[in-house]
Formats: C-alpha cells, sequence, structure tokens
C-alpha cells in the first residue's frame, strides 16, 4: 500500500477519555505526551520572521494594535504553565481548554466572546502504526491564530512555505485566512490518502482476477476498517466547515468565507470518496467470496466426474471380487450358476474392456455436456 513518508515526532495515540462524574473543565496533561515546542510566526505584506519562544507569557500585550498579524504555533501538550497562560493572559475559557487537551473531540467551530474555536482531525499513514488520527485546535483572534498539535509532525510545512515565500494573498489576508490554509491542508492530506487506497484497492482487483489470495482479504478489511474511521472525519469537516460559511463573527473576514466555500466543495467529495471507496471494498470482498466458491465448485465437479467414473467400475471389481467357488469344497460337486465367466480363458481381458468401454462413454458423455470446460 502506497503510503506517505514516515513522520518523526510522532506520539502513541491514547483514548483522553474523562472520568465519569468529573468536573468539566478539567485539563488533561498526558504523561506520554510530548513537550510542548512554541513558535511565533509574524507576518505583513512584506515582512515574514519565525521565532521559538519558551512561554506566550507577555505576548498579548505585542498583538494589540499591531500592523501584523501572529500565528502561534504549538506542538506537543505536555506544558500545563502554556494553558495556565492561555486562561490568565488571553481569557482562552477552560471549556476550551479540556477540549483541547483531550485530543479526542471531533471538528467543530464554536464561537466565544473575544475569539472563535475550531477542531480539525489531521490523518496520515505511518508504516509502524497505520492510520494516524492526530488533533489540531484552533484558537482565533483579530490579528492573531493559536493552533495546537498533539504531535510533532511537519503537517503544516505547506503553509509555512507559503507564508515564507508570500506568494497570493496569505501575508495579507488576516487570521481567518491563515485558519482556513491550515484546514485546506489537512483536507488536502485526506485526498492524498484516499488516492492511495484507491490505487490500492485496483490492484488488488486484479490480483484477485490473475490469482486470489486470502491475504488481499486482510488488506480490503484494513482499509475498510480504516474508510470507516476517515468516515466519521470527513462528515463532521464538512458540517463544521459549513457553521463557519454560516457564522456571523467579526473574526472571519468574508474573503476568507468565499475561500472556505471551496474547502467545504473538497470536504464533499471526501465524503463521496469515502463511500465509493467503501463500496469498492465491499464489492472486492464479494469477488473473493465468489471466485472461491467458484474455485471450490470446480474442485468439488472435477471430484464428481472421477467418482462418477468409478462407481460403475467399483461395482464390477465389487461383484467379481467375491468369493464364489465352481465346485462344492465338502461334496465335490460342480456349481455352474456361480459366476461361470470367472474360470473363462479370458474372463480377465473380457471384464478390462468392458470397464474400459464404460469409463469412455462416460467421458464421452461429460465431454458432450461440458463439464469439462
Amino acid at each position: 500500500m502506497a503510503k506517505e513518508p514516515k513522520k518523526k515526532g510522532k506520539k502513541k495515540k491514547q483514548h483522553n477519555v474523562p472520568t465519569a462524574g468529573s468536573s468539566p473543565g478539567l485539563l488533561y496533561i498526558d504523561e506520554s505526551a510530548l513537550p510542548s515546542i512554541i513558535t511565533v510566526h509574524s507576518y505583513g505584506a512584506g515582512y515574514y520572521e519565525a521565532r521559538d519562544v519558551d512561554s506566550i507569557l507577555g505576548l498579548k500585550p505585542q498583538f494589540l494594535n499591531s500592523e501584523y498579524t501572529y500565528w502561534i504555533d504549538v506542538k506537543g501538550l505536555k506544558s500545563a504553565t502554556l494553558f495556565e497562560a492561555l486562561m490568565t493572559e488571553f481569557n482562552i475559557h477552560k471549556l476550551v481548554l479540556e477540549d483541547i487537551t483531550r485530543t479526542s473531540e471531533r471538528p467543530k467551530y464554536e464561537e466565544y466572546e473575544g475569539y472563535d474555536f475550531a477542531v480539525s482531525r489531521m490523518l496520515y499513514v505511518e508504516e509502524e502504526f497505520g492510520l494516524c488520527n492526530e488533533q489540531v485546535s484552533y484558537i482565533l483572534m483579530q490579528n492573531v491564530l493559536i493552533t495546537f498539535q498533539e504531535g510533532q509532525v511537519n503537517g503544516m510545512d505547506p503553509v509555512r512555505a507559503r507564508l515564507k515565500a508570500g506568494k497570493g494573498n496569505i501575508r495579507t489576508a488576516g487570521s481567518s485566512y491563515l485558519m482556513y490554509a491550515i484546514m485546506d491542508v489537512v483536507i488536502d492530506k485526506y485526498f492524498i490518502i484516499l488516492n492511495a487506497w484507491g490505487d490500492e484497492l485496483d490492484r488488488i482487483d486484479d490480483e484477485l482476477i490473475e490469482k486470489p489470495d486470502r491475504s488481499l482479504v486482510y488488506i480490503i478489511q484494513g482499509i475498510k476498517r480504516n474508510l470507516i474511521s476517515m468516515r466519521r472525519v470527513a462528515w463532521a469537516e464538512r458540517d463544521k466547515l459549513n457553521d463557519i460559511l454560516r457564522s456571523d463573527s467579526h473574526f472571519i473576514t468574508a474573503q476568507t468565507k468565499m475561500f472556505t466555500k471551496d474547502a467545504y466543495d473538497h470536504s464533499i467529495q471526501t465524503i463521496e470518496m469515502v463511500e465509493s471507496l467503501k463500496e469498492i471494498c465491499i464489492s472486492s470482498m464479494d469477488m473473493y467470496l465468489s471466485l472461491m466458491s467458484n474455485r471450490t465448485n470446480h474442485v468439488m465437479k472435477v471430484l464428481t466426474i472421477i467418482s462418477s467414473i468409478f462407481i460403475p467400475l467399483t461395482f464390477i471389481a465389487g461383484i467379481y471380487g467375491m468369493n464364489f467357488a465352481k465346485q462344492d469344497p465338502v461334496t465335490g460337486k460342480n456349481l455352474p450358476a456361480n459366476m461361470p465367466e470367472l474360470y473363462n480363458e479370458h474372463g480377465y481381458l473380457y471384464t478390462m474392456a468392458v470397464m474400459a468401454i464404460i469409463a469412455i462413454i462416460q467421458l464421452f458423455y461429460f465431454w458432450r455436456k461440458g463439464w469439462f470446460k
């Protein structure tokens, strides 16, 4: 199966399910979470700068009344002080911080006083772990976008490259356009994965026709299971983009909404591709079962032909294998009715000839019926 290159800095996926009855708004810092790497991207029409920082404390005053747009890129969610600073300095609600740290949220878009919050699911394929599903969270403000990745994979490199190159609208369209650009990259990765699975299913179909193998069934089942996971993500992603298009938030510009319509169309295409590939998986599985059934029927037909040929021959051999004497061993009386042909001079040859004729007649009959095709 075609796969994307293996990513670095990936942690094993954990299901951060809250304890039943726990208080809402509690942060969840997983022990296996990766250390937080914070990068601040500052950019404008003719300006771009990226720098790593240890903390976001004291950054908000720099953003106020600034002519630039800022992107705070956070990779790794192990820093508790980071979320405390978000709560105290940026006034982020604790329920939002809980959604960021739980990393099991479905794609969604919510409006709060002073900022908007959104979630995406970034999917990619790793040889060791299969389909990886990581959460990307967004906090959108007037000229600031804060993103959170639970891993340290470089899934947003295309956006960083566009910022560095300064081509297109990305430096001048504001923070909401940057959020759209990241969401668009996330959806584009869905297409990469789906196209790879589509090529793999085409290859499997060709192999099924030429030489059905049980190992192909496991590949088909694995793809089908991953498609079910992607279907849950794709439908929620479509609903999220629809919520953004219908939103009256002043953080999202009209220009961003125009481009978001294109991302919405792409999300619908991913849903259609997922459904189509699911049908192909079902069809391929049915093809395999049908081919196995046909192979079994063919084997049974061959065995039936062989059995049909040998049944009359076995019957004749069984009759002449019975021990009937020509004379009574006690009285010495001749018994002419006890298989006289058994003692014929050419009885063996006659019997073999009769058996051969019967077999030839049966073979000719089966050939006329088309059983040998």
